[in-house]
């Protein structure tokens, strides 16, 4: 069971000059909040340092001289964006490096990112423009600096997968559990970590600097981080967590904890994907020890590598008012938490459409369930899944996350409460159509392709960075199998790299991609959209 959060009640910096510059009025009590009214900034922005520095800086009367080009005002250009976002945004939208918002010691940017550590339970965070692709890529590059072993779960995303091959480091894996039923890949074991070490060990492949997890996956499984963690550095190597999808844990009881609290040394996630923070903001947290200690220069580094130098304010100011909610309004947090349990029930009681995630707790690698996400079976419907994703886009307005052969997660933000009865009711349409929709498209001849099970990897034969740097050509799908690929193509969602450079490309591999792609999934990485060629290593 996880423990309640503290949320952070404590001055920065002793509230002295908390906001600098511009803000330098704006004081910080030991509720985080800042004395709004006699900076003049709004109620809106309390307790959210940066948003507030932001909102003051607009609402200066300023003439600019400097980018963006559309001087955050309605003239000019700037009146296409204007008419079409809305003035504010422009208002808003800033150039980085201005005293009073990002530019020195103590300025309210650092002040955010202090606020978003104390709150995930970090001793240090980054906030990310560029997604938690961006974060997995830091992370890779990082991990690089204490050495060039890692040992990776094999359903990572397609990111870390490029960290890899610019950081050059040797990467082994260990295999996720994968529910075959589903065709869903869960996580691993603390005693899978250790087996995957100790056949890397054994076998000359030397040792490994960083241990990198997913939990919870795409579909909710969320591994035991802690047990991980023990194992991880027992073998001297850090933890990292791609907690993409977990940035609500920690928030409430009912929910497992923050990984870094587990015993992470280092945390990716993305605020924009359960919580409210816009498209593309992310947060990369540090953990604590001695290994989070030797990674922070490195993580460092990769940030300054992989971010924007113009670095959007918007995103920035979201990730700052998102943590400040997720603080402060535990009342949203708590409704929300109940309307997905009742959806769930609700799932269950009509009993159609069975909530797949009910039976994860019989993987060994499943230690908990994020309720946000619910994965139904929907092979009532006659259909798979991607054909019944894209008819209740297309016929219902119904929009969910993604889907496999036989499921498809719906995605609830936590402090969201939709009416789930909506999917329900279009998922009984189209399984009361289903039989009369078969019988038409078979009689059109264009019947719903069958996607096969997802493969395993083909043999590393040269390093991923090799590969990926190599002399390279084009060659057809049918004469890929059993030469080395040179790109990383991952079938999306969920994003997992079916094969990376380096691996051979086997006859499984090639189906399942090819498959993948005429039922509507986009494969990332691929010479074309029907994935009818392969880019490989000249040999």
């Amino acid at each position: 069971m996880t423990h309640a959060p503290e949320f952070p009640t404590f001055a920065l910096d002793d509230a002295a000059d908390a906001f600098g510059g511009a803000a330098a009025n704006a004081s910080v009590d030991v509720q985080g909040q800042s004395s709004l009214e006699a900076s003049g900034a709004s109620r809106e922005t309390a307790g959210a340092p940066y948003a507030a520095a932001l909102a003051m800086h607009a609402a200066r009367d300023s003439t600019a001289f400097l980018v963006p080009g559309h001087g955050a005002d309605a003239s000019g250009l700037g009146l296409g964006q204007a008419e079409y976002f809305g003035e504010r945004v422009l208002e808003l939208d800033v150039t980085p490096l201005l005293d009073g918002i990002d530019l020195g010691d103590g300025s309210p940017r650092e002040q955010a990112e202090r606020l978003a550590a104390d709150a995930w339970g970090a001793s240090r965070t980054w906030f990310l423009t560029g997604g938690s692709s961006m974060g997995n890529r830091m992370a890779a590059l990082a991990a690089r600096g204490l050495g060039e072993g890692v040992l990776m779960q094999r359903s990572a995303h397609s990111s870390f997968v490029d960290g890899i091959i610019l950081g050059g480091s040797s990467p082994s894996f260990v295999l996720p559990e994968v529910d075959l039923e589903h065709g869903i890949a869960h996580g691993v074991t603390p005693h899978s970590v250790a087996e995957a070490l100790a056949e890397r060990q054994a076998s000359g492949g030397g040792a490994v600097a960083a241990v990198y997890i997913v939990s919870p996956s795409y579909f909710g499984a969320v591994a035991d981080v802690a047990g991980i963690a023990e194992v991880a550095h027992e073998a001297g190597a850090a933890l990292i967590v791609d907690a993409a999808w977990g940035a609500h844990f920690g928030f409430l009881p009912e929910l497992p904890d923050s990984p870094v609290r587990l015993g992470a040394d280092l945390v990716v996630t993305s605020t924009h994907k359960l919580t409210s923070s816009l498209s593309q903001s992310a947060l990369v947290h540090l953990g604590h020890g001695p290994i989070a200690r030797a990674l922070e220069p490195h993580v460092e580094r990769a940030h300054r590598m992989t971010a924007s130098t113009s670095e959007s304010s918007l995103l920035l100011a979201s990730l700052d008012l998102d943590r400040r909610d997720l603080v402060e309004r535990r009342d949203l947090l708590e409704e929300s938490h109940a309307a997905v349990l009742a959806a769930r029930a609700m799932f269950r009681a009509d009993g159609r459409f069975p909530v797949a995630s009910d039976g994860f707790g019989g993987f060994p690698s499943t230690v908990a369930i994020d309720p946000f996400r619910i994965p139904l079976d929907i092979r009532a419907t006659g259909l798979d899944g991607h054909t019944v994703r894209l008819r209740l886009a297309r016929e219902y307005g119904v929009m969910v996350e993604m889907a496999t052969v036989s499921c498809i997660v719906a995605v609830i933000g936590i402090g969201k409460t939709p009416d789930t009865r909506v999917l329900l009711d279009a998922l009984v349409e189209i399984a009361a159509g289903a039989a009369a929709d078969s019988l038409a498209t078979d009689a059109a001849g264009d019947s719903a392709p069958s996607i096969p099970p997802m493969p395993g990897p083909g043999v590393m034969r040269i390093r991923p960075r090799a590969a990926y740097l190599a002399d390279a050509e084009t060659v057809s799908w049918s004469d890929a199998v059993g030469r080395i690929s040179a790109d990383s193509l991952a079938a999306y969602p969920p994003g997992i790299p079916n094969v990376l450079p380096g691996e051979e490309i086997t006859v499984e591999v090639v189906e399942f991609l090819r498959a993948s792609a005429a039922a509507g999934s986009h494969v990332r990485g691929a010479v074309d959209s029907a994935v009818s060629a392969f880019r490989v290593v000249v040999e």
